[in-house]
């Protein structure tokens, strides 16, 4: 679809504005000019308004240019989602976000913010920050009629720029677009008057980026609202006879399932959307521990020293993994990345309760921490059969596949045939999320065998890691068929 980009001459009561004369000079030079307090002192100055899908455009190219990083915290879409978006704003389009829950598509869109400029000037005191040069509100035309290239500027910052909106049932067209104000009809205005309009949000980040979240669930006759600002960028206001060319850059975010199955976008308006960005969770368990680690919530508390195995983040990506190849679990809904961050946190979280608990300083999580996984991870799926009451037995499940194939990838049956053979002569090893570290170290050294193992695991001498490091594997061996296991008031028993 033909987008259309606003009118590029600048206007000044009526007459053509000299532009600047070398626009990829704008970024650097303007930033001297930029504080400019009237109408005339930004003539002068030969700043040139780009309209919102240029500047971005300009942006972008510069990003890319300098080698910049464009979505600074977006993990596993280098190859994927960003050149689609990239390739959105390079065309002037349009976009809206299509995928499940938790797919980064709210901090994509909140992140085209960096490709506005850091500031533009608007005519001061303006609602919806008219572009000084060709103002569209009738408050502002009357300023420039009045003060002509005195009147005054404001420099709008870019966050103050972007735009947001939860689309719900209730949402209305006063609430999008505007509305007439009774209070500005009370103090004496014709209702015929411009100035009676209440302007909505998305007048009010006209020059701007406005997104609207979850656009299925805007009513239909609110979404035939949206086809003026989307193709011909006009805003009707109950039947005034007034036309609003806003220059706003609007993009949407929607769940797959509401967007395509359901059917709850209505035709005419998917239409209008240049470009359909599809947005998936993370396609390597290291791109989903990368975000673990940059999103989980940290504190400031030096008095642990807390060290998380690799193959123990691996366990907590690959259960989210495993549950979305899962067949007993909803996958039009979806299984969040925030799925992953929440069982890292309640990781780490019941390793450092057990080490304050044992007064001890350094912090490793185990496998007999993994069983409080099944609290974080409840409610942020959703099962196939609705039979809420065996979710805590399919989270179980997905723990120890998610253990078993950790295991297989750092250790194959038959490296443990030695220490396997120590248990059939009656050998046994307990372990318990409320052992201290030591007591582990202390049954390796009566046990012996595994210490190359150890290293594999990276362990060290670090008595927390260590400790992990035994669970895992004794873990490992058991689903594998090697141990057996016994549970007995609340520890667990690894024999032959």
């Amino acid at each position: 679809m033909v987008r259309r980009f606003l009118n590029r001459n600048l206007f000044k009561s009526g007459k053509d504005i000299k532009p600047a004369a070398n626009r990829m000079d704008v970024g650097s030079e303007q930033k001297e000019r930029h504080k400019a307090s009237n109408l005339r002192e930004l003539t002068e100055s030969g700043y040139e308004v780009l309209s919102v899908r240029e500047e971005m455009r300009k942006n972008l190219i510069e990003k890319i240019k300098g080698g910049q990083e464009l979505f600074p915290g977006i993990v596993g879409f280098d190859d994927s989602v960003i050149p689609q978006v990239e390739n959105a704003i390079l065309s002037g389009q349009d976009m809206i976000f299509v995928g499940e829950r938790g797919q980064a598509k709210s901090r994509m869109i909140r992140a085209l913010a960096g490709f506005l400029d850091d500031e533009v000037p608007t005519i001061a005191g303006c609602e919806i920050n008219d572009n000084p040069y060709r103002p569209i509100c009738k408050s502002c035309r009357d300023k420039i009629e009045r003060f002509g290239d005195q009147v005054e500027l404001a420099w709008i910052p870019r966050e103050l720029r972007y735009g947001e909106k939860l689309a719900t049932p209730d949402t209305t067209i006063a609430d999008l677009i505007g509305e007439v104000d009774p209070v500005r009809v009370a103090e004496g205005r014709y209702l015929s008057d411009e100035l009676t309009i209440h302007y909505g949000l998305v007048p009010r980040t006209n020059r701007g980026i406005f997104c609207i979240n979850e656009l299925p669930d805007l009513a239909e006759r609110i979404q035939v609202g949206l086809f003026n600002i989307l193709e011909e960028r006009d805003v009707q206001i109950r039947g005034y006879k007034i036309r609003m060319p806003l220059d706003v850059y609007i993009v949407a975010s929607a769940n797959s399932e509401d967007y395509t199955n359901r059917g709850r976008i209505i035709t005419p308006l998917r239409d209008r959307y240049g470009s359909e960005i599809r947005t998936h969770y993370p396609r390597t368990l290291e791109h989903e521990i990368e975000i673990m680690e940059s999103e989980k919530t940290t504190f400031g508390d030096g008095a642990y020293q807390t060290i998380v195995p690799h193959y123990m983040r691996e366990i907590v990506a690959e259960i989210s993994s495993q549950a979305r190849r899962s067949p007993e679990i909803n996958q039009r809904s979806g299984v969040s990345v925030r799925v992953s961050i929440a069982n890292y946190e309640a990781l780490v979280s019941s390793a450092i309760r057990r080490a304050i608990r044992l007064g001890e300083k350094q912090v490793a999580p185990r496998i007999s921490d993994l069983p409080f996984l099944v609290a974080s991870t409840k409610g942020k799926i959703e099962l196939e059969s609705g039979e809420e009451e065996k979710e805590g037995q399919l989270i179980e499940k997905l723990i120890r596949n998610a253990v078993l194939a950790t295991f297989n990838r750092y250790f194959g049956v038959h490296d443990f045939d030695d220490f396997v053979a120590r248990f059939k002569g009656g050998f046994s090893i307990e372990v318990s999320n409320s052992l201290g570290a030591k007591e582990y170290a202390k049954t390796i050294q009566q046990m012996g065998g595994i210490a190359d193992k150890m290293e594999r695991l990276e362990a060290g001498d670090n008595p927390a890691a260590i400790a992990s490091a035994l669970e895992f594997i004794l873990e490992g061996l058991h689903l594998n068929r090697r141990l057996n296991k016994d549970k007995i008031e609340g520890r667990t028993l690894y024999r032959g």
